[in-house]
């Protein structure tokens, strides 16, 4: 791969009105503008990260957490950027092009969320197990391997592709008509779901391989032999963002709801920097009264030493991820202090963060209440010409095709419409079909 080709502002659906002059605002920064006044970002407002959504205690929610990996997603690219330009000099090939990566990867970050269902990631299982283990079993063999692989490994990162992308009904060519370089560099794992493995990961559904596979074409991101395809190289950076983000910041909500000491977090941001700079820390801390404020003293520090090292990384493995023979993480391969303080930090939030009270409530909540609108809208689309059918596909959105041609765009529409729900509306519609709640009369 090389930039030139990779640093692409062609739009999904728009190629014809392409237009390569330079203006006000860069494709790129448009992509970015048009993300934050969308509905699907907006919708994020409501949906769970980890923590059920604040009461008195702020905590983050998947709208926050987008913002916040955004910001440290243009910051990397910003240091990678300034370092290629040391690297091979202002005029070095692709230069020019490479300018944009900031803005790239920070759309990126905002977009790499919007297509995860309501409940945090406890919601994607609910849905994969559905068909796996649930009712919708009973669909397999009307469907091909390749649909059914789709709706068993049901994946937030293919729907965020396919929220993109896709051309609901009613709405324009392309989706979003974001630029390819935006596209591709969201797509974290760069095959279809039949190469999803144990992990049941993968980058998008069968419903937009064509759309992937033309994005990869036009950016030089060659298909193996195994059929998976080379990942865009800002994927990296997206990546090591969002695992910064989700791993520091878990930390901090935990602490302000009390499921970590403060000396605890204390001592695990405080792991990442040596002796003479911890001493440093120290002092500076000393002139703070409020531990919440510590704590975030603290943590930007983290996340600065994160973001330099990530970059860093980067830069040093440049060649091989241009070849695509590249496969650790950046954060997996930062030196080793680093590494391990990130290793204590992950090992304390699953230890004492992800197995908290109340993020399993919530989780076993969700888990009820998605499977209960799975099931009534599977029925619903299945056998439209009931009464109750009738009456609550009057309730999905239009943009959403209930009456598709054939079996998996029925089951789409389903997905599509729950997986856009945030948490809030889900629980409102679950009381509803229940009879729980009425509207106010």
């Amino acid at each position: 791969m090389n930039w030139s080709r990779l640093i692409n502002d062609k739009r999904l659906g728009m190629e014809e009105f392409h237009d390569p002059r330079q203006h006000i605002r860069s494709d790129f920064q448009r992509d970015y503008d048009r993300l934050v006044f969308s509905s699907p970002f907006r919708r994020l407002q409501n949906k769970t990260q980890v923590f059920p959504l604040p009461g008195s205690i702020f905590v983050h929610n998947r709208l926050t957490h987008s913002l916040e990996v955004s910001s440290v997603g243009r910051s990397m690219a910003n240091t990678v950027y300034r370092l290629l330009r040391m690297k091979y000099g202002a005029e070095g090939e692709g230069m020019e092009k490479l300018s944009n990566i900031g803005d790239i990867v920070a759309t990126a970050c905002l977009a790499h969320d919007l297509g995860n269902p309501p409940f945090g990631h406890s919601g994607e299982k609910t849905i994969s197990t559905f068909f796996s283990e649930g009712e919708g079993i009973r669909l397999r063999d009307e469907l091909s391997s390749e649909e059914w692989s789709d709706f068993v490994n049901f994946e937030g990162n293919a729907n965020s592709f396919r929220l993109l992308t896709h051309q609901f009904v009613g709405r324009r060519r392309g989706g979003y008509a974001m630029t390819y370089s935006t596209l591709a560099s969201i797509v974290k794992y760069p095959y279809s779901s039949r190469h999803a493995g144990e992990k049941g990961k993968f980058g998008f559904f069968e419903s937009e391989r064509a759309v992937f596979e033309k994005v990869a074409l036009e950016l030089g991101m060659d298909r193996r032999s195994d059929g998976t395809y080379m990942r865009h190289p800002l994927v990296w950076l997206v990546e090591a963002a969002d695992d910064i983000c989700y791993q520091i910041m878990d930390l901090e909500d935990a602490h302000r709801l009390g499921i970590l000491r403060t000396e605890e977090v204390m001592a695990l941001m405080l792991a990442f920097f040596p002796e003479d700079r911890q001493l440093s820390m120290h002092r500076n801390m000393q002139r703070l009264d409020d531990p919440n404020e510590k704590i975030g003293y603290l943590r930007s520090n983290v996340i600065g030493a994160m973001v330099d090292e990530c970059a860093r990384v980067f830069v040093e493995n440049e060649e091989l991820i241009l070849k695509g023979d590249y496969t650790p993480s950046l954060v997996g391969d930062m030196r080793e202090e680093l590494r391990q303080a990130y290793q204590g930090c992950s090992d304390t939030a699953y230890a004492k963060i992800y197995n908290a009270s109340d993020v399993v409530d919530i989780e076993i909540a969700g888990n009820r209440i998605l499977t209960y609108l799975l099931h009534e809208l599977m029925e619903a689309v299945l056998h439209p010409d009931r009464n109750f059918s009738r009456l609550l596909l009057e309730k999905v959105p239009r943009q959403y095709d209930v009456h598709a041609a054939d079996l998996y765009g029925k089951v789409q529409s389903v997905l599509d419409h729950i997986s856009g729900m945030t948490d809030v509306y889900a629980l409102d519609l679950f009381r509803k079909l229940n009879g729980h709640s009425l509207p106010a009369v």
